[in-house]
């Protein structure tokens, strides 16, 4: 069985549910209703099988179908009902008190079309609200409690960066070095599941993308991507053997007690191309600039696009965040309990930085055939700009130094 401690603090739940509740009385709406596993975890502390009920006004319901006993000993919900099937759902708020709602928000971003078909049907004459933007513009400012497990799970990243460095070895595949990296990073205590909002986007634990394999593009939101053992994944490690003077790509995620934390180093054997060297002090030049400009009020997309034009001062436009056409634009995404929350660093994005807000920012350059260097951190957003959190060596580690 779990951990007690690991239990979100009852305090910490209604925060989170006062926080909702002013969203959901300032826009009229009625009442919400959580049901994706993440915003279930948050708001309620515990991911079986329930529907979250919280109206603008009273104390939230958590109707649960299975398990109950188990989101019982896990929730900090109060009102826990037994949940048989959707046709319960009005005895139960009308034996709690509470009246049926002409209005509820749904979290129409991650639902599928057929469950809203379904709920429309259901519900009737009750309109159905997106609520997904002010769960995520709620989830993206971190409480300290939430602060303090992803600073144990950045600490845990270092560890696991370290790690990798110290097993590094020429000839070994990208495969067999994922293998070991991600033992040690179970072994610490690493979740296994890496959740993204994005729908058709998924990850397992990260990348470790040598040589060539770092300049692969794929579906994936992001600046690599890397061949992969098959197309039935198109990202990651695959069977290319580690070699001498080529970049090696260490980019984990570790996710401790529900959050995460992002971040890349560059490994080499042997010295890299003098281009490449030049690339990565560029970005580690253009990271520095992130974190002085992204201050508390500063806007999302003005981060992005100063990030871009000192990509294009310093040369490397056609390679920044991905080579040439495959460029994204975003340096930057927001991290918590899934791995893209907001804010995204990001073209036309014009959401405002708030203090406490946690940032992976990732710098990247791609050379397609020869491969990616940079850097990426978890930051949390402060008054004076990006504090890291993330603190492993950034200069890329050469194996010969040893």
């Amino acid at each position: 069985m779990y951990n007690p401690k690991d239990k979100i603090p009852r305090t910490e739940i209604k925060s989170r549910i006062k926080k909702f509740q002013a969203y959901l009385i300032k826009n009229n709406i009625d009442a919400g209703l959580i049901l994706q596993n993440t915003d279930l975890y948050y708001f309620a502390g515990t991911i079986q099988q329930a529907h979250l009920y919280i109206p603008a006004y009273g104390a939230p319901i958590l109707m649960v179908k299975r398990n109950f006993k188990r989101a019982v000993s896990e929730t900090g919900i109060e009102k826990v009902v037994s949940l048989s099937g959707l046709k319960d759902f009005f005895s139960i708020l009308s034996k709690q008190g509470y009246p049926t709602p002409k209005t509820i928000g749904m979290e129409l971003d991650v639902i599928t079309a057929e469950m809203h078909l379904n709920y429309k049907k259901f519900f009737d004459k009750i309109k159905i609200i997106n609520i997904s933007y002010y769960i995520r513009f709620i989830r993206a400012v971190k409480s300290e409690y939430e602060i303090t497990i992803i600073k144990k799970a950045c600490e845990l990243s270092d560890k696991s960066v370290s790690y990798a460095a110290e097993l590094l070895k020429e000839g070994v595949s990208e495969i067999e070095f994922a293998a070991e990296i991600e033992s040690y990073m179970r072994k610490l205590g690493h979740q296994g599941v890496v959740r993204m909002r994005l729908w058709g986007n998924e990850l397992f634990y990260g990348h470790i993308l040598s040589g060539a394999s770092g300049g692969v593009p794929t579906y994936l939101a992001s600046p690599t991507g890397g061949t992969g053992l098959n197309p039935a994944i198109a990202q990651g490690a695959s069977f290319k053997n580690i070699v001498k003077n080529e970049p090696i790509v260490v980019d984990y995620v570790f996710a401790y007690k529900g959050y995460l934390a992002d971040q890349t180093r560059i490994l080499s054997i042997g010295k890299l191309p003098d281009k490449l060297i030049k690339a990565h002090n560029a970005m580690l030049n253009i990271e520095a600039l992130i974190k002085k400009e992204s201050k508390t009020g500063a806007i999302a997309d003005h981060i992005y696009n100063m990030a871009l034009q000192k990509a294009e001062d310093l040369g490397f436009k056609n390679n920044f965040m991905g080579a040439d056409a495959d460029r994204v634009a975003f340096v930057g995404h927001g991290i918590g309990l899934e791995l893209d929350e907001y804010p995204f660093l990001a073209k036309g994005q014009k959401m405002p930085l708030e203090k406490n807000m946690i940032i992976a920012i990732e710098p990247k350059a791609v050379f397609e055939n020869i491969g990616a260097v940079g850097i990426e951190n978890t930051c949390i957003v402060a008054k004076e700009g990006l504090v890291s959190l993330t603190n492993s060596d950034k200069n890329i580690f050469n194996l010969q130094k040893l």
